[in-house]
């Protein structure tokens, strides 16, 4: 059926507003040429959106002829601030952000493992109201909230999980409290960074692959043709849990250790350093990992030997380094879990993301994307992740970013 005027006005609105938040400001006349409207219909747009405050005047552009097509037109940023927050076991990290995603404060609140939930849930709000205020929003529009963990696909709640802190199933609820009229969601980390990466990292040219998080935790998020996808009760990609060869026993529906976790989680990494003669500081379960995992990158790129995997039934040679030893045997362990992944879901590329994938960078990629290439038929290519262990906070304030502008931009009260 043919679209109502009012449809078609919505539409309109709703593809220059997107073209303003990708691109960033525009004057008329480029609206005009990047929607293929005409030049009244674009005129009329810009009258509505800037009447109901979404857009106003941000400068001119260089053109010489001045009028109303040199005008510069822009998201009209302060029309809604929004909250981004990684979770973690030991704390929770903050950002503020305008409508179109500038950063206007951060904060963080270090949690130690004996805060009784009271005392750690305010000290996360805490967190969030002072950098709202030092950002100078007035209220919050959108909290997104990235959390290790399920998340129940029924009520968007944490679900309660062995070895997680009890306060982070509390906050959500607490800043709902405290934040009069935000919306709060919560996602799962490993999915918001996967997210990031595919909006402003390692897989923006790819609409299927598979992010795997090494981290404190293991997991894994899949993204097949261009879309996240959870699964029936939201633990897609739980690979911690995955039982592999190599570990002492068979992880349990409550302990994922005996799992892929047992071989890649921060705890493992770093005792496989020392096993190696490697020099590990900062906590073992921890940023130990990503450090020695840099320092041995940062090591075997000064030596003159390539770094390749070895040929199939070929060991590394007697004399190879400790950190050689140590970054060629991390990846034996991260292929045997991502091999798995490949075999099931074919996504033609995988991206090691987490501190430990951002730290082993294109050398620990390249050692994982060779074992790939003997162990499976399907071709897939390894990268390192683009964002790092910021693409939770990233993907937490994508997801706010998008959920509010959904809300700003649709067409009800215009």
């Amino acid at each position: 059926m043919p679209a109502t005027p009012s449809t078609a006005r919505a539409i309109n609105d709703r593809l220059a507003l997107r073209l303003l938040q990708q691109e960033g400001p525009l004057t008329a006349g480029q609206l005009k040429q990047q929607t293929g409207l005409s030049r009244p219909t674009v005129a009329d747009l810009v009258d509505r959106l800037t009447a109901a405050g979404l857009i106003t005047v941000v400068g001119e552009s260089g053109e010489q002829r001045r009028g109303p097509n040199a005008r510069l037109y822009g998201i009209v940023a302060d029309r809604a601030h929004l909250a981004a927050l990684d979770v973690r076991t030991e704390g929770v990290f903050v950002l503020v952000s305008d409508l179109v995603g500038r950063v206007l404060a951060e904060a963080s609140a270090p949690i130690g493992g004996d805060t009784g939930t009271g005392p750690a849930v305010e000290q996360a709000v805490s967190a969030v109201e002072s950098a709202a205020k030092e950002a100078g929003a007035g209220r919050l529009h959108t909290v997104g909230i990235g959390a290790p963990g399920l998340i129940d696909p029924a009520t968007g709640d944490l679900r309660d999980s062995a070895g997680l802190p009890a306060w982070h199933r509390s906050l959500a609820a607490a800043l709902q409290d405290r934040l009069p009229g935000a919306r709060v969601t919560l996602e799962n980390e490993t999915n918001l960074a996967a997210l990031a990466e595919q909006r402003e990292g390692a897989a923006r040219d790819r609409s299927t692959f598979v992010l795997l998080w090494l981290g404190h935790g293991v997991g894994a998020a899949v993204v097949l043709d261009g879309t996240l996808r959870r699964g029936a009760s939201g633990g897609t990609g739980e690979i911690g849990f995955l039982p592999v060869p190599g570990t002492r026993a068979l992880p349990s529906a409550t302990d994922c250790d005996g799992g892929f976790h047992s071989l890649t989680g921060a705890a493992a990494v770093t005792a496989l350093a020392a096993e190696c003669g490697r020099p590990v500081s900062g906590p073992a379960d921890g940023p130990g990992a990503a450090l020695a995992v840099r320092a041995a990158v940062a090591e075997v790129a000064g030596e003159s030997m390539a770094v390749r995997a070895p040929a199939a039934g070929e060991s590394l040679p007697a004399e190879a380094s400790p950190a050689r030893r140590f970054l060629h045997t991390l990846a034996d362990r991260v292929a045997v879990g991502a091999a798995s992944v490949v075999a099931v879901l074919d996504p033609g590329c995988v991206v090691l993301g987490g501190e430990v994938g951002h730290a082993g960078g294109a050398v620990l990629a390249g050692l994982v994307e060779d074992r790939l290439r003997r162990m499976s038929p399907l071709p897939t290519e390894v990268r390192a992740s683009g964002l790092g262990g910021g693409a939770v906070l990233r993907g937490a304030l994508l997801t706010a970013r998008d959920r509010a502008q959904d809300e700003l931009f649709a067409p009800h009260g215009r």
